[in-house]
């Protein structure tokens, strides 16, 4: 598990106030041992169940999770997709952190999936956007991946994206490029953002490594990719609805980016099943 990860779910825990819960303590006996299965009720994908676990180990490492599904599964309604057992107090202490996990990474996986179906027989690929939550994009770009999409860059230390802001205070297209191509040399890829076909034709005469068509329709973007012909790599987006990838991939880009898959998803229904037959820990 990676330490921002686990970093995450321990200050997850804290928020929850898990070290203090009234209720359970004052409740539940500490010897009572309880089992359960963690329960899908919707059709979706898996994303998050290592985190989960990882939930669990941290509250008391004698807490046993056995994960039946992986992250990436398809899962249909009554799937159980992974089992647990351990001491009540400590199941209960942090049930609802792993759930809260599990069920938002696992509602970004399901709708990526449903994305990259769309886009099923063509070249192109899905990628997500910076709209994330704050702090959980490491969490977040995961369940796109598990989803079946890919990454776009992790912040703004790992790729150069000249958008509309930054052309308007250097001047030019051209005169961004070139000094963006300046600064970093051959080693980082530069993407320029262009809303018109005049900034499409100036942007395709820079060294930019990929051009992002944004908010243009349909027809003007099938225009710009016969005149790239495969000269850069091409990314769609603004408004990239289900309903509309596919046509949009058909035009011949090389990915489409998607902000709702982080910010606009909904999450999979997904519970944990308490068995009644308690046994008591001797």
């Amino acid at each position: 598990m990676d330490k921002k990860v686990t970093e995450l779910i321990k200050e997850a825990l804290l928020e929850d106030g898990y070290e203090n819960d009234v209720t359970t303590l004052n409740l539940v006996n500490k010897d009572i041992m309880l089992s359960g299965s963690f329960i899908v009720k919707a059709t979706g994908v898996v994303s998050g169940i290592d985190v989960a676990k990882e939930v669990f180990r941290i509250i008391n490492p004698k807490i046993k999770m056995e994960i039946l599904r992986q992250n990436g599964e398809f899962v249909n309604r009554g799937d159980v997709i992974a089992s647990i057992e351990g001491p009540m107090r400590d199941i209960l202490r942090g049930e609802r952190v792993a759930l809260n996990f599990l069920q938002r990474m696992s509602g970004i996986a399901a709708t990526t999936a449903k994305f990259v179906q769309e886009l099923s027989g063509t070249d192109c690929k899905i990628l997500d956007t910076r709209k994330t939550t704050p702090l959980l994009r490491i969490l977040e770009r995961q369940a796109v991946r598990d989803g079946g999409g890919q990454n776009h860059r992790y912040n703004l230390t790992d790729q150069v994206l000249i958008k509309d802001n930054h052309i308007a205070a250097v001047g030019s297209i051209t005169k961004s490029v070139e000094m963006a191509r300046k600064a970093v040399g051959k080693s980082m890829k530069i993407e320029i953002e262009v809303e018109t076909k005049e900034e499409f034709l100036e942007a395709l005469k820079t060294s930019a490594d990929i051009i992002m068509l944004d908010n243009m329709t349909n027809e003007q973007m099938k225009e710009l990719v016969e005149i790239n012909n495969h000269q850069k790599k091409l990314e769609a987006s603004g408004n990239m609805e289900l309903k509309r990838v596919r046509s949009v991939a058909l035009l011949g880009v090389d990915y489409i980016s998607v902000g709702a898959l982080t910010h606009s998803y909904k999450s999979l229904d997904i519970s944990l099943k308490f068995y009644k037959n308690l046994k008591v820990k001797k």
